[in-house]
């Protein structure tokens, strides 16, 4: 065990114990917050050093009531306990919102002398105004009412659009003989009934091999109706009411539109930027899009005569036969390298290189036994802990996310943080491979980056617009042909080629015009449902898509039902775009060498270690040694 004072959370064996951690410890914590309140309101006499010390003790209170209720439920096997960790993210959600409606907490800080502050404690205070002002402690009475009531709904509808996306899970059943094309392994894996029939469900493991290799066109677009009813039609109302709530509380606090709400903290600033990023991004990306789309739909029709246009449904499907056709990368072949034990091997040899830390397996209690832990170490010193639930379950969360565990406090607390992901125990795709890289590329930067004084800033706390260039930036170690020699063997032991992988390469930049224009189609969908609020919501997403991109959405879906992204990034799933941008550029300080020792520490010291303890801007400026451009981005949507 590294030698190292701080322990990790220790975390419940039983179902009781489980139980009772969902149920008593953020009790504990908001006991906690409710205490700390009080003493900054009935202690005038307390320095502006000691307030804002004590505001930072009740923000650990309540991240670590938080971060461990969102967690447990998306992932606790136990339907009650995920049923009781919803209820106390709800309880701690609604004390965040009170506290900042409170005006005697808020005239501790108003008009505070800020003289012989530090300049983090400078930083912290402004901030903790602005949250005061965003909470609305300065409207009315009965519109401070509204907000209060507003916000408590809005983290009730959120919980309950995640919840039924999480237990939305639909099945199809299609005949043996449909899925020709799908690998020997899925087929061995998904036997006809008694009727010749085999059960499809929804999840990845399904849904992507039947997306990427079923020659039966009817099959895919099966499969990917029931995908994009998920959810529908229950989470129809909750998110028409979600919107309308959301709409409401941006007038009440004096704000356009939620957008703008949303982006007053990021590094974007107001709706109107989204709205001129995204036409900048259409632009960009709309030449190579429109050149693409005319080869993809031309081979689409060479296996339909009678297709009319490219769906959602054959994208990923004609985009493979292309490249296998025409750049001899056969993803089946492709995908043969890619055991699933292997690639979590090399995901962490791969990064545990690249920033100088080495991975401990730990024998320690989680609330699954697919859980796997590994205390994060560099030298004698344990930096955090981490646990991978990666495989699927009935009840868990069913996309790839972080989330954090335990927040990180520098000399109190280590930080924790899981991935929930879906990966077959089998072999992958390389994309489940690109995503894995991407997730654990949140994780480190929750790890390194936990070691902060201030609540706030520690781990991945930063502009939320900011948060995943980081990992963005981790995927092209996937496509390096130096790291992937290391792990992706195929079952007789043969690395997989460089040349195969420089195929890839080549091959990924087309089709990347079109998958950009795909995003837009997300990214439009998650500002404009915000902004205009259209009141027939499956034909505004339908016109949304379709102005977005040329390969069209299927008719009649229902996708918006099933986007679990309208809840955490609300407006501002531009935020993709945005960070790849950012990504694209710190990528382009490391050149040819993925893994020069001076570029990986500067970049872990510049851009990870931080956490939000500046402003994002800053950090980039720091690490590339100037302003941020456009320009990597543009050569890359180039194919350059």
């Amino acid at each position: 065990m590294p030698d190292s004072p701080l322990e990790p959370l220790s975390l419940p064996r039983e179902l009781d114990a489980w139980r009772a951690f969902a149920a008593d410890r953020p009790v504990e914590r908001l006991e906690r917050v409710a205490a700390i309140d009080q003493r900054l309101i009935s202690e005038p006499g307390l320095s502006l050093h000691e307030r804002l010390a004590l505001w930072n003790e009740a923000d650990i209170a309540l991240a670590e009531a938080a971060a461990p209720s969102h967690l447990i439920s998306e992932s606790h096997p136990d339907a009650g306990v995920r049923e009781t960790a919803e209820k106390q993210a709800q309880a701690v959600d609604a004390v965040q919102s009170r506290r900042l409606l409170d005006r005697d907490l808020w005239s501790v800080f108003a008009d505070a002398d800020e003289s012989g502050l530090e300049p983090d404690e400078q930083r912290f205070l402004s901030q903790v105004r602005r949250d005061f002002r965003r909470g609305g402690v300065d409207l009315s009475d009965a519109d401070r009412d509204r907000v209060r009531e507003l916000t408590d709904r809005d983290t009730e509808l959120s919980l309950t659009f995640s919840r039924n996306i999480r237990e939305g899970r639909r099945e199809i059943r299609v005949p043996a003989a449909a899925l020709d094309g799908l690998p020997d392994d899925f087929l061995a894996e998904h036997p006809a009934d008694d009727e010749g029939m085999v059960t499809l469900t929804t999840e990845y493991t399904d849904l992507m091999p039947v997306r990427e290799y079923a020659r039966d066109r009817s099959v895919r677009h099966a499969l990917v109706s029931a995908y994009n009813d998920l959810a529908w039609p229950d989470n129809e109302p909750v998110l028409a009411e979600l919107l309308a709530v959301r709409a409401e509380r941006a007038a009440l606090l004096g704000y356009g539109d939620w957008a703008d709400y949303e982006t007053e903290t990021r590094m974007i600033g107001s709706s109107t930027a989204v709205r001129t990023f995204l036409e900048r991004i259409a632009d960009a990306a709309a030449p190579a899009a429109a050149d693409e789309y005319e080869r993809v739909l031309e081979r689409l029709r060479r296996d339909d005569p009678a297709a009319e246009a490219v769906t959602i449904a054959d994208f990923w499907y004609v985009l493979g036969a292309l490249k296998r056709e025409e750049y001899d990368v056969d993803a089946q072949l492709v995908r043969s390298y890619f055991r699933f034990d292997r690639v979590l091997d090399g995901v962490l040899a791969t990064t545990g290189r690249l920033l100088d830390v080495t991975y401990v397996p730990v024998d320690a209690p989680s609330w699954h036994d697919d859980v796997r832990t590994y205390d994060v170490v560099r030298g004698a010193e344990r930096l955090g802990r981490i646990h991978l639930d990666l495989h699927p379950r009935e009840g868990k969360y069913n996309h790839a996310a972080c989330f954090g565990l335990a927040p990180g406090i520098s000399g109190r607390a280590l930080p924790e943080s899981v991935l929930l992901c879906n990966f077959s125990r089998g072999l992958l795709e390389h994309d489940e491979v690109v995503t894995f890289f991407h997730e654990f590329g949140h994780l480190v930067h929750d790890i390194l980056g936990g070691h902060q004084k201030w609540a706030r800033w520690t781990g991945v706390a930063t502009e939320w617009d900011f948060v995943e260039a980081p990992s963005q930036l981790l995927e092209e170690w996937a496509w390096d042909a130096g790291a992937l020699a290391v792990f992706a063997h195929n079952d007789a032991g043969e690395p997989i080629p460089a040349e195969l992988v420089e195929r890839m390469r080549t091959a990924d930049a087309f089709g990347r015009g079109l998958e950009v224009t795909r995003q837009l189609g997300h990214a439009t969908t998650s500002y404009r449902l915000h902004v205009d609020r259209p009141a027939d919501l499956a034909s505004a997403v339908d016109g949304y898509y379709r102005a977005a991109s040329p390969v069209t959405p299927l008719d009649g879906s229902h996708s918006y039902a099933g986007f679990g992204h309208l809840t955490g990034y609300g407006a501002c799933y531009y935020t993709y775009q945005w960070s790849l941008v950012i990504a694209r550029d710190l990528l382009s300080a490391f050149g040819d060498h993925l893994f020069d020792v001076d570029t990986a520490t500067r970049y872990r010291r510049e851009i990870l270690e931080p956490g939000g303890t500046r402003d994002a801007q800053e950090l980039v400026e720091s690490f590339l040694g100037r302003e941020s451009t456009f320009d990597a981005y543009r050569d890359w949507l180039g194919g350059a």
